[in-house]
């Protein structure tokens, strides 16, 4: 069983940077793929980022591409999600996820998944 634990959501102002931390408990975490997804209010969560177990894949969403970095930290088992310049359009609740297998992009294929921590940017 896997436990991830997110942080460092925030309120920021358009144009600001935002850097999430989610550290994970239980499991092997160098063996898992990881993936950042987000949920805006009345949307459908969709995918923001996500890279394969052994960090040689990186996918990003064509709405954060060049903006938005994923990072992996086996030996402290966190994932990390630095977010710059950011746009009221990205205010969400951000989710970590983690799963077995080289597929990062689908959610349905998550097993784990953190509580979710909030991102507001303002105007």
């Amino acid at each position: 069983q896997v436990q991830l634990v997110e942080s460092g959501g925030g309120l920021v102002q358009a144009g600001g940077s935002l850097r999430l931390s989610c550290v994970a408990s239980g499991g092997t975490f160098s063996n898992y793929g990881v993936g950042w997804f987000r949920q805006a209010a009345g949307k459908d969560r969709e995918f923001v980022a996500g890279m394969s177990w052994d960090g040689d894949r990186t996918i990003y969403a064509d709405s954060v591409k060049g903006r938005f970095v994923i990072t992996k930290d086996n030996l402290k088992s966190s994932v990390y999600l630095q977010m710059n310049s950011l746009k009221p359009e990205d205010t969400a609740v951000y989710y970590c996820a983690a799963k077995h297998g080289y597929e990062i992009s689908n959610a349905r294929l998550y097993g784990w998944w953190g509580q979710g921590t909030q991102v507001t940017v303002s105007s």
